[in-house]
């Protein structure tokens, strides 16, 4: 591989899903497209998204609530349309997935049934430094419990100040804690960093030492490849506006392994959503779980947030998941050699070599200077204090032709601040 014009025209000319950047609606600055590397924060819209809302607006004109039931795409099969192309992604089965809520009201559900603090076995272990909202999460929800977060949680830390977890660290503490773990709960992929953790490894150490494991999957599913009910991963959760292109607040999932599925034992908070399809409307006092994930499930999902979920999935069906990621693997050496030759004493990458799309760059200086010249030349990227700018360009709407545009900018931008 070589870090030329030349070679990013024939990458892009070889590339079986260049097409595919027409399906989405690319930002445009004074008529001219923006270079999007943003897909680790909120993926484009798919240009089939408001088509898709349409729909459902039109159902609800025309046949009011009838709409679930009734006409050639009854609201009540959607969900049945997403679990399909989401166990691919994710690798699971369908009935191990139910597409419901949002990412953080997931994490509460799923520690409802799966953390389970007895005895000298009632600490959870997780990553420091995790997204935010799975910190408040996690702290909130032991503190519920009345326990000290304190004496109940266990962080594994970097080595060094601004370094990526190792995955042997993660092991490691697992099995020094093995008798004293209830939950692991791991980031699938570092927000921050952008490192990619052994989730296999993870829960091979999880389940020798006797306790549960679940994954925060927000930057990881669509973004890496995943096989969740062969690593025997009890749970695990996601949003779906980053590399699912979901939209803005969309709809989240989860999953959850099919050994559980028929434990009448399990604790969970229930809502008439999570009923037995086939008798929910016959309102019963007692509760029967769907006998699958959809069973988490609480109140009515949104239309509107299903539609364009599946807006999404549809172009992932037609691209092919392995092809993604074959692109991914691709576009991941293009810029990882770009960001090499580079060689700029002003950064260091952060992100380790396993990874998905995104980069993380620590600036020693002027990384502010770095970010706003990058804006100005139709950059968009990622500013996260103090002084990371984070870019992920993504298979299914970024070429080759855009990281060496981006190469070539940022070797100007280096040069004269």
């Amino acid at each position: 591989m070589e870090l030329t014009k030349k070679y990013a025209d024939q990458l892009d000319k070889e590339d079986v899903l260049s097409g595919f950047r027409k399906k989405f609606i690319i930002p445009e600055q004074d008529g001219v497209q923006r270079t999007y590397f943003l897909g680790n924060s909120l993926g484009l819209q798919p240009k089939t998204t408001a088509h898709a809302i349409d729909y459902i607006l039109h159902q609800w004109g025309n046949e009011g609530v009838e709409s679930f039931f009734k006409g050639e795409r009854p609201w009540m099969e959607l969900h049945d349309q997403l679990v399909g192309p989401l166990s691919v992604i994710a690798g699971a089965q369908k009935q191990e997935i139910s597409v419901m809520s949002q990412l953080t009201v997931n994490i509460h559900l799923m520690f409802v049934s799966f953390f389970k603090p007895q005895g000298k076995r009632n600490k959870m272990l997780v990553e420091a430094k995790a997204f935010p909202s799975d910190q408040y999460a996690v702290i909130s929800y032991l503190e519920h419990l009345g326990l000290n977060p304190a004496e109940h949680l266990i962080e594994i830390q970097p080595k060094q100040e601004g370094a990526a977890i190792q995955d042997e660290d993660i092991v490691a503490a697992i099995e020094k804690h093995a008798d004293e773990i209830a939950l692991v709960f791991i980031g699938g992929v570092n927000y921050y960093t952008g490192q990619l953790f052994d989730l296999e490894r993870i829960a091979k150490a999880s389940k020798q030492a006797g306790a549960m494991v679940g994954y925060d999957l927000a930057h990881a599913i669509g973004n890496a490849e995943l096989k969740l009910h062969d690593w025997g991963v009890d749970f695990a959760c996601w949003c779906s506006y980053k590399y699912l292109n979901g939209g803005p607040g969309a709809v989240g999932a989860i999953f959850v392994h099919d050994t559980h599925l028929h434990n009448k034992q399990i604790n969970r908070l229930t809502g008439w959503w999570g009923y037995k399809k086939e008798e929910r409307f016959k309102m019963h006092k007692s509760f029967n779980p769907a006998p699958d994930a959809t069973s988490w499930q609480l109140g009515t999902p949104s239309m509107i947030l299903y539609a364009c979920l599946k807006a999404s999935l549809q172009i992932f069906e037609e691209a092919g998941w392995k092809t993604v990621l074959d692109k991914q693997a691709k576009v991941k050496s293009f810029l990882d050699l770009s960001i090499q030759t580079l060689r700029s004493p002003l950064f260091t990458c952060l992100t380790p070599a396993s990874r998905g799309c995104q980069v993380s760059l620590l600036f020693h200086e002027k990384g502010r200077q770095v970010y706003d010249r990058l804006f100005e030349k139709g950059f968009m990227v990622d500013w996260r204090e103090p002084n990371v700018i984070r870019l992920a360009p993504v298979p299914l709407y970024n070429s080759f032709n855009d990281i060496w545009n981006f190469h070539q900018s940022m070797e100007e931008i280096l040069a004269s601040i």
